[in-house]
Order: structure tokens, then sequence, then C-alpha cells
């Protein structure tokens, strides 16, 4: 059994945490807000998993140095704009350990992926990227969820493999950190288009080519940034893209639902009460395909209608009536 640190009490951290704690882990938590480590500490709750009873084995505090002493390996999950900066804080506490990227989104400001973002910050740090279709009030129950573990570095590919698998939990490896990143950033982008295709009255038929379609974008911008084709087409990929554009349990697909009903992008954040990746990637992948001139239809259009006020109806009109093409 190890000592794991988590950094960032949100859903997904809290989620692997009492994940892990269940299957005999000593789990400590990083919060920033008190509120949250008290509720954790002295109610065994957490407020973005109110049906969840926490284990006893898990602390939660508001020092890194506390979290971090003493335990095996980190797991990053804090929000994407924000794992510079929280880096910076904890980075001198690390003592070489294993750092596991558990968020999946992109540093808007410089069109990083968060490997890059700590490699930046420590050149020689081990890292290692956890992504799948994997959504927080599953994981917490125990529901059967298979993930990827990315990495270049074969001995953390098989600390996270021993430490996570169990009946509840199967753990594939993979030594495509680029595209298993990739493929858990890019799907943010088609399940916001979910829930705003569902807010439009679309149907089963506009799903399935949205979901293909979606795809092929995000393997061809996610290829040309060095990720291999067929990671896509696995769990970081196919598995995260279905399970993110289908389920209501997805931000990024209410998000897109609250967009189509004319809220505006405020009203949206506000609504949802969490962060929602995909309005930053959105900007992101836009960013790249002009840079890497690639054609990406959706995510422009996508684009438009955060940006450009373009309607919602307007913008499937727009690409159903594209020029003609092979698939």
């Amino acid at each position: 059994m190890k000592k794991i640190a988590i950094i960032g009490s949100g859903s997904w951290g809290v989620a692997l945490a009492t994940y892990l704690a269940n299957i005999g882990n000593t789990v400590k938590i990083w919060s920033f807000a008190e509120e949250e480590r008290d509720l954790i500490n002295n109610e065994k709750r957490c407020k973005f998993l109110p049906e969840i009873q926490l284990p006893n084995n898990i602390y939660c505090s508001t020092s890194y140095e506390e979290v971090i002493k003493d335990t095996d390996f980190i797991l990053h999950v804090t929000p994407s704009a924000f794992t510079r900066n929280t880096f910076k804080q904890y980075k001198k506490y690390i003592d070489n350990k294993p750092i596991i990227i558990c968020s999946k989104g992109f540093e808007k400001e410089t069109l990083k992926t968060l490997d890059e973002v700590i490699k930046e910050e420590i050149p020689e740090a081990k890292v290692g990227v956890l992504s799948g279709p994997s959504h927080a009030e599953e994981v917490s129950k125990l529901i059967p969820t298979a993930l990827v573990i990315a990495s270049e570095d074969e001995q953390i590919l098989q600390l996270i493999q021993d430490t996570f698998m169990s009946e509840k939990m199967r753990i594939y490896k993979s030594h495509d950190v680029k595209g298993v990143e990739l493929g858990g950033a890019l799907k943010n982008i088609i399940a916001f288009c979910a829930g705003l295709a569902t807010e439009i009255g679309l149907g089963d038929n506009s799903y399935a080519a949205l979901i293909t379609r979606g795809l092929k974008e995000i393997s061809r911008l996610g290829v040309r940034l060095g990720g291999k084709y067929d990671t896509f087409y696995g769990l970081t990929g196919l598995g995260d893209l279905i399970v993110t554009c289908l389920s209501e349990h997805s931000r990024n697909r209410q998000a897109g639902k609250l967009i189509g009903q004319g809220k505006s992008l405020e009203e949206t954040k506000k609504e949802v009460g969490m962060v929602i990746e995909s309005i930053d990637n959105i900007e992101v992948a836009y960013q790249l395909s002009k840079i890497h001139n690639i054609e990406m239809p959706i995510v422009e259009t996508v684009y438009n209608v955060l940006y450009e006020n373009l309607e919602p109806k307007e913008a499937v009109r727009n690409l159903m009536t594209r020029d003609k093409k092979e698939e």
C-alpha cells in the first residue's frame, strides 16, 4: 500500500482519493480552501460529491509541505489554468517524487500541454499523465473504470499500474505522453458541442456525426502536436469522448447546453459552479489549428459561436453545407 499526495480538492481529486483510500492506501489532499479542508476532515464529505462518505484514511491540509512529506508520489489535480502557479508553490517539496498529471487541458496563455508546463519548471521532473473515460461521480462510487497511464519512465508506469489496479479499476500503460494528454484535453471541446447540440434539438444521427468527425479533428491536431494516431482511438481519445459527450455528469456538456439556451459565458460559468476546461480548450485548439494550418471545422465553428456571436443553428447549417469531400 502506498502513501499518496493529491494536489487539488475538487471533484476529481477527491474521487481519486476516495478510490485509492478504499483499496487500502493512505491519502493526503491539498486544498486552497480551509472550509473544504474542514469539511473533508471533520465530516468526511466533499461539497462536489455530496452523496459520498469519505474513508477515514483520507486527510486534508492547506499546507503543501504537510501533504507531500513522506509520500510515494503526487497526483496533480488542479484546473489547468492554475497548474503552473500551483506547481511553483509546491515544487520545492517534491524531492524527486513522481508527479502524475490528472488534469485535462492546456495552459491557455502559452498553448502548452501540462506536461510541458511541469517540465519547464523542473526539467528533470519524473512525470506521468493519467487519463481516460472517468467521471468523478462514478469513480468515487467504485463503479468499474478503465484508464491509461502514460510516461517515458517505465518505473512510473509500473508504480501507477500496481497502485491503482483492482477489480474496480483497470490501468493500461502507454509511452505516448503527448497523445494521452491531448486526447483528454481536446475531447472536452466536442463534449461542449454535444451539449449545444442537445439544447437546439438535434438527434442521434447528429451526435454520431459529431463524435465521429470530432474524433477525426482531435486526432488530426493531436498527431501534428506529437501524439500517435492509434492513441486517439483508445481510452483517452474515443473512450473519453464517448463518456463526456453522452453523460449528464459532464460539466463540458452542461456548459454547451447552457450556451445553447442563450446564456453568456459568465452566466454559464456561474451556473456550472466548477471549472469548465472546454471553454479555454476551444480557444487554444482554434489558435493551434491556425498556427499549424490544420482544417478543424467543428472547432472553428464552435469558436465562432462562443466569441463571434454565431447563432448555434446557423453554425450547424454552416457545417452541413461545407464543400463536398471524401471521408
